[in-house]
């Protein structure tokens, strides 16, 4: 017969939670595959948590150990780079600058197609919440974006509008620019408020889009001189 402290024991192991099963390993892929499912999974995760989230919880929800993400990104600063290369910067087409300068069609035929697309391609809630999260942070993506993409595009836009209407451009860039945010935020605001806000307004988009870009030809002439006719 046992003893009472044998039987104690029996009992208290019995109880007594089972070691968990270790997680199964993730299967070998090849390097430059698995750095991009990574980088894949990255982009979710920074646009649902934010860009300081910790890398720990994203190696968790990558299914790799740490070690191993740094393997691949060896700093957080690495990875976000990455992330603003093929998430921020890398949807916008350099093919637009050309198109938004090509005079066999009007400003706002221009304008419409290129803002359509924009929105479309660009602004998805993904992206929004990328670079909101990046300019609450006070990261580098936005301002980044802003000075190699987004100021070089209002300038055109503000150039190529004003030629079609026969205004002057003001010689200060930044005037240029703030001319140039009068369309360019009202459409960023258009995404932010179906994508982020959730709002339900049952316009289309591009009906909304095509308002706005209306709204500014036609009011162009009240912010910008008559250019100088040449004798």
């Amino acid at each position: 017969m046992k003893a009472k402290s044998d039987l104690l024991a029996a009992a208290r192991r019995s109880t007594e939670p089972r070691t968990k099963p270790r997680k199964p390993r993730p299967p070998r892929l090849p390097k430059e595959e698995r750095r991009a499912q990574i980088l894949a999974q990255a982009v979710k995760f920074f646009a649902e948590y934010g860009l300081t989230a910790q890398t720990r919880a994203l190696a968790e929800s990558c299914g790799v150990s740490q070690r191993l993400l740094y393997s691949f990104f060896p700093s957080k600063a690495a990875l976000l780079e990455e992330v603003y290369r093929s998430e921020i910067a890398g949807p916008f087409k350099a093919i637009w600058f050309a198109d938004l300068k090509d005079r066999s069609h009007t400003v706002e035929q221009r304008l419409v197609r290129f803002y359509n697309e924009y929105y479309d391609t660009v602004t998805t809630r993904r992206w929004l919440r990328l670079f909101l999260y990046a300019s609450l942070a006070e990261m580098e993506m936005a301002p980044a974006y802003i000075a190699a993409i987004v100021t070089h595009m209002l300038e055109i836009i503000v150039a190529e509008a004003a030629h079609e209407q026969g205004l002057k451009v003001p010689a200060d860039p930044a005037m240029v620019q703030e001319v140039g945010w009068i369309l360019h935020g009202a459409i960023s605001h258009l995404a932010i408020r179906r994508h982020v806000y959730a709002n339900a307004n049952p316009l289309p988009a591009h009906d909304v889009v095509a308002l706005h870009i209306r709204a500014f030809v036609a009011g162009l002439p009240a912010v910008l001189p008559a250019a100088k006719k040449v004798r």
